[in-house]
């Protein structure tokens, strides 16, 4: 666990909707990939609303599957999902603010590109999207959603 050894940090298991703070007790909150399926996890914005207190910042980061290489091998791996725009229209509506990011993923070899692919995409997604690719580099966007309470 990363947190081990760090005097003021504490890990806490918990579910987004069932977020284990009291009310109005967090300044930042920040969520990694864990919300950019946007339609239907309102449970856990609601919740998130509950933790931050009144003037705190929630930032939630998100794949961009409206451009980029990875955007593209996204959306052909999770082609169930919204589409991209569906999913801003989401957030947007809900008064979040969007910054888009461009960064890349570099890796030292081949094989680590493909076992973090693997690990991003379904298994028939992966092997497709590896077996055209070239490289050890694949250029990646980001939505960067923010709003204050």
């Amino acid at each position: 666990m990363r947190a081990r050894g760090v005097a003021n940090a504490e890990v806490r298991p918990g579910a987004a909707q069932e977020i284990p703070l009291p009310d109005a007790c967090v300044d930042v909150v920040h969520v990694r990939w864990a919300y950019f399926f946007g339609p239907g996890c309102e449970p856990g914005l609601v919740e998130l609303d509950r933790v931050l207190r009144p003037g705190g910042t929630a930032l939630v980061i998100d794949n961009d599957g409206s451009r980029s290489t990875f955007g593209a091998w996204f959306r052909r791996g999770f082609a169930h999902l919204p589409p991209p725009e569906e999913i801003e229209r989401f957030w947007s509506i809900r008064g979040w603010t969007l910054d888009r990011v461009d960064m890349g993923w570099r890796f030292a070899s081949r094989a680590d590109l493909e076992e973090v692919v693997r690990i991003e995409l379904p298994p028939a997604t992966a092997t497709e999207v590896l077996r055209h690719h070239e490289g050890v580099e694949v250029d990646y966007a980001v939505n960067l959603w923010s709003r204050q309470r």
